[in-house]
Order: C-alpha cells, then structure tokens, then sequence
C-alpha cells in the first residue's frame, strides 16, 4: 500500500511529530467545546434531533445550538432541552404550561410538537413537572440534517471505529 510508505520512510522524529499533531487535534477540539460551554452557559451547546416529535419545528438528525441564560425565565412556547434522573439522552421539546409555586418555584410541562400527549408519561415516576435544573439549554438555532451523520455512527458502531480508525491513520501517516 501506497499509504504506508510515507509511514515507512519517516524518522522517529517525524514519526513523534506526527503524533504530537494528532494529539493537538484532539486538543483543540476539546477546547473549542469547552469554550462552547463557558460562551453558552449549557453543558451541552451542541445536540442532535434524534425523534421525530418535534416535526416540523425540527426533524431527525437537525443539528440544535443550545444557549442558556439562567437569568431570562422559561416561557410558554420555548423549545428547551432537558435531561430526567435515570435517562441518559435529554430530550427536545416545547414548553407549553409554566407554574409557578407559591414559593416562588418555576415548573414547567413540555410536550413535543408531534406527539399527541404532553411529557408527563417521560418524567420519572411521581414527577408532574420539569424543574429550571433539568434543564440543559433552549434552542437558539439549527442546522437542517446535519447531526444525521451523528445518528449513523451511533446506529452503526463498527463503521464509527472504522472512520475514526482510518481518520487517525490519516492524520499520523500525512506528512503535510
């Protein structure tokens, strides 16, 4: 393989150098994502459509900007992303009532936009209402089918390991 002779005429030091430039790639990805988090204020600015229950705000496999300002209340018609005790994957979808108790406690349902019911058969066991710290971020924007590639390599793992496989290889065998 033609490949693999760039790997088998390089030095040590160009061999180190290589993967000094792999590991910086992954570096930098993990600090952009974190800046992504300090800059929204979201533990997760970033997430991908999944179901099809927000149709036609969002469909499966749109790619969703989160932003999360604690400061600016949740209200009725927002789309926000929340995560339930016990699930690990948060869930997208509209608020459509917000209570207030009379402590002062904002609580909120959501039902998707394509689902007959609202949220309360998603919610753990007993729990009525989402919480303020349920929540993950509120939909500031999306890119159409973008996350479909996301939904791909988690349907197929055997091709993610293989596109990963072959990405690193690529980076550590191009001198370029």
């Amino acid at each position: 393989m033609e490949m693999f002779d760039d790997f088998k005429r390089m030095n040590k030091r160009q061999v180190y150098y290589q993967v000094l430039n792999f590991g910086m790639i992954i570096a930098s990805a993990l600090m952009i994502w974190k800046g992504m988090m300090v800059a929204t204020g979201s533990e997760s600015p970033i997430v991908v459509v999944l179901s099809g229950s927000m149709e036609p705000a969002f469909y499966r496999g749109d790619l969703l900007f989160l932003g999360n300002d604690r400061s600016d209340p949740i209200r009725a018609g927002e789309i926000v992303v929340f995560k339930i005790e016990g699930r690990d994957i948060p869930i997208v979808h509209r608020v459509i009532k917000v209570h207030e108790t009379h402590e002062g406690k904002i609580k909120f349902l959501t039902k998707g936009d394509n689902n007959e019911v609202d949220d309360r058969g998603l919610y753990k066991p007993g729990q009525l209402w989402v919480e303020k710290h349920h929540v993950v971020g509120r939909a500031r924007g999306f890119v159409p089918y973008v996350g479909m590639v996301t939904i791909i390599m988690n349907d197929y793992p055997k091709l993610k390991y293989a596109v990963l496989g072959l990405l690193g290889l690529f980076v550590l065998l191009h001198r370029e």
